[in-house]
């Protein structure tokens, strides 16, 4: 697989790093402890030490990651006045196997979870090979991170050979250091691709203001038709994405000061979870406006990582009980804001990290309309004012402290010559395993022109390009696209012909019938609310033909599949295996007779438990050898590492489309899947309660549920030059459904 590390016989490749072993001992004191983990094959192995450094190095524990070792992100936590990253390690069979690692960074968390995902398949596939030597998985071997100390010879010799691994992470010295302070290597592509996302935005963004480099927006299109305005600064820090997090997420008053020049002065008031804390700040008002007493506010914070190493964090006002008004303070309402950290390519020639930083907030109408309306002549001495201009103070604060990178490339460079990590290198470098491999996708505001009578000329000129840096890249190929001098793209109908057996005659789907099965209501029109319809797939951007040679994209054009029902069902329990139920429509005459149909189980986390069942129907066999092939009835490592969503709320409250996003996710690897391929059809069963991001981001969605309108899109990642262009599986829209309508399971 990866290129980086040393394999073994079937080119499986280990992963190695330093982490923390997290908890309370039997007295109940919480313990932090450095641990070198090994994860090869299907085998995981915890050391004291870098067996590197040791000869015949036996690990403390060490076991299998069978099928019922369960490994999630917890998020952020406050451990021996530190903040780290928390991945939890159980067992779904057994609740006393159950123990925690922590990180220094949320990347390596999510490299560490990805690394568990490939050994439990790896663990899968060898209980599945029966007679060829493998013997099945027992319970008892799965490793158990707070288990006794037992005869570990199997999982040594699981782990022979680890002079050359992928490594995740850096040294134990480097566990000593500020976690902000964290290796990023500029080559690395996956991390600097700066992407917008992958629908068209409707947002109508208008610079009025310019202050010490710092660009002030107004959302023209939103002032239009919300009852407040949407503003943003917008700034580039010449930093790494973990950098600019640590500093904004950072309550050292130190720190702080040095850059919010409005609510330096905060402090934590409760940790919800590893996602979601609630702060309270306080600011003296005397530095812009007179006779004005002490103000405070109370304010919730969420984040979230995305899997293209960008960061977004939401900041809403709340209450809580613990911390009432005070008297000689003004209880003020913060206008909800979110920061935005984009990673960007870096600076050529120099190698530098840098960031694109967007701090968004809402002003109400109230009183800023009356100064709207009035004069923009008073806009420096205002709150919004003010908390943009915090964008600035962050990039000159990181600006006037180089040691921050000039640190991670000390770091790096040593890492490079110590002898005992040989061929660790390609990680930094060159990330190429498609098991740490994000999605390098870049979007760009504008639409090609296709023309098909040059394509000739387009292969021939292609090679000329081919050695672009990746600075000319990101700069030069949106304006081809504007101009339309691009012909990289290849319409999706033209690929959906490889997909299905277009020599098979077309079965006439009963379209009433599934309509008639179907729990939610269908939409008989653009105005007609409270129900589902098929938006098409113009709204999306997917990876044209040319993708791995110039990055560019194009639009998703209509899907291969038909959405035919959708079902909005709910339970006390979690659903699964709808397709299989008697009642269902797969399982109806009309499902029967059609040739494939794709079923995407969205299981939503909730009290009760929803289950959003979108039905896709091919009127057409699925050709043999064809990615969608491949997709439907191959082994589940690969589905994981394909089934990709594009998320996109149409209509709604700002907070919510920027908190959904509108970026491709993987969704194999960002929650858990489960699949299920019986007589015609698919099923998977996505299970949004298996990451603590996924479970707050719906949970905000469900609570502006009947108010917004979200549109999705289905497709499988295309990945090599005979599987591109991309195109859409299929997409559905969901017009303010109510919560009420769910039907009992």
């Amino acid at each position: 697989m990866g290129s980086g590390g040393q394999s073994d016989d079937r080119g499986v490749p280990a992963y190695a790093g330093w982490v923390y072993h997290v908890g309370t001992s039997s007295l109940g004191y919480q313990f932090c402890r450095p641990r070198f983990l090994v994860i090869k094959s299907k085998y995981v192995s915890m050391f004291k030490t870098n067996p590197n450094e040791i000869p015949r190095p036996l690990p403390m524990r060490s076991g299998l990651v069978g099928s019922h070792l369960m490994v999630e992100e917890v998020g952020r936590r406050d451990i021996h006045n530190r903040i780290l990253y928390v991945m939890k390690i159980y067992s779904k069979l057994d609740d006393s196997r159950q123990g925690e690692f922590a990180c220094t960074t949320a990347d390596e968390v999510e490299k560490w979870i990805s690394a568990f995902r490939h050994a439990k398949e790896e663990a899968e596939i060898s209980s599945n090979r029966l007679g060829s030597g493998y013997r099945i998985l027992d319970s008892d071997d799965e490793f158990d991170i707070n288990g006794p100390r037992k005869d570990s010879r199997a999982a040594s010799r699981g782990i022979g050979g680890i002079g050359k691994l992928i490594t995740i992470g850096r040294g134990s010295e480097a566990l000593l250091r500020r976690p902000s302070m964290v290796i990023q290597d500029p080559d690395s592509e996956g991390l600097f691709n700066y992407r917008e996302g992958d629908t068209f935005e409707a947002a109508d963004w208008r610079c009025f203001y310019i202050v010490n480099g710092l660009r002030i927006f107004e959302d023209i299109a939103a002032s239009k038709t919300e009852k407040s305005t949407i503003m943003k600064s917008v700034g580039v820090v010449d930093a790494a994405p973990e950098i600019i997090f640590e500093f904004i997420m950072s309550l050292d008053k130190s720190v702080r000061f040095q850059w919010d020049n409005l609510i330096g002065d905060m402090q934590l008031v409760e940790q919800i979870d590893g996602h979601t804390d609630i702060v309270y700040g306080s600011f003296d008002p005397k530095y812009f406006k007179r006779f004005q007493k002490k103000s405070d506010l109370l304010f919730s914070r969420y984040w979230r990582r995305d899997q293209d190493g960008s960061y977004s964090i939401t900041q809403i006002a709340t209450t809580h009980k613990k911390w009432p008004t005070k008297s000689r303070y003004n209880r003020m309402t913060i206008s909800p804001g979110i920061w935005e950290i984009t990673p960007l390519p870096p600076k050529p020639g120099v190698g530098t990290p840098r960031c694109l930083v967007t701090q968004i907030i809402e002003v109400k109408s109230t009183g800023w309309g009356r100064w709207k309306r009035s004069s923009y002549s008073k806009f420096h001495t205002t709150i919004p004012y003010i908390l943009l201009c915090r964008t600035a103070g962050l990039r000159e604060l990181i600006a006037a402290n180089p040691e921050h990178v000039q640190l991670e490339a000390h770091v790096k460079v040593k890492e490079m010559k110590d002898p005992g990590l040989k061929g660790i290198a390609s990680l930094l470098t060159q990330p190429s395993d498609p098991l740490f491999t994000d999605s390098q996708e870049e979007f760009y505001d504008a639409l090609m022109v296709e023309d098909p009578e040059e394509e000739e000329e387009e292969k021939a000129a292609q090679g000329v390009f081919a050695k672009r840096t990746a600075s000319q890249k990101f700069k030069g190929v949106s304006f081809g696209i504007m101009l339309g001098l691009s012909k990289s793209k290849k319409t999706p109908e033209t690929k959906a012909e490889q997909e299905l057996d277009w020599h098979a005659p077309s079965v006439i789907l009963d379209e009433e019938m599934f309509t008639k099965l179907s729990g939610l209501r269908k939409c008989v029109g653009p105005n007609d609310p409270h129900g589902w319809s098929d938006p098409g797939g113009k709204g999306f951007i997917v990876r044209s033909r040319l993708y791995n040679d110039d990055g560019l994209k194009i639009p998703g054009g209509e899907p291969l599949l038909q959405l035919l029902a959708v079902d909005w069902l709910k339970s006390e329990k979690r659903i699964d295996h709808v397709a299989k139920l008697p009642n269902s429509c797969v399982q109806s005459d009309a499902g029967k007779k059609a040739p494939f149909i794709l079923v995407i189980n969205l299981q939503v986390p909730a009290k009760p438990n929803y289950s959003l069942v979108l039905y896709f129907v091919s009127d057409k066999p699925i050709r043999k050898g064809s990615l969608l092939d491949r997709f439907a009835n191959g082994d589940n490592a690969f589905r994981n590492s394909r089934f990709k969503l594009i998320p996109s709320i149409v209509e709604g409250y700002w907070v919510v489309k920027r908190a959904v996003g509108t970026k491709a996710c993987l969704l194999g690897k960002a929650v858990t899947c489960n699949y299920l391929r019986e007589d015609n059809f698919l099923e998977i069963d996505v299970d949004i309660g298996s990451s603590s991001v996924a479970r707050n981001v719906v949970g905000l969605v469900l609570g502006y549920v009947t108010s917004i309108v979200v549109d999705l899109a289905v497709l499988i990642e295309a990945t090599s030059a005979d599987e591109l262009p991309e195109y859409i599986l299929g997409t559905v829209r969901i017009d303010r459904m109510k919560l009420e309508s769910a039907v009992d399971f």
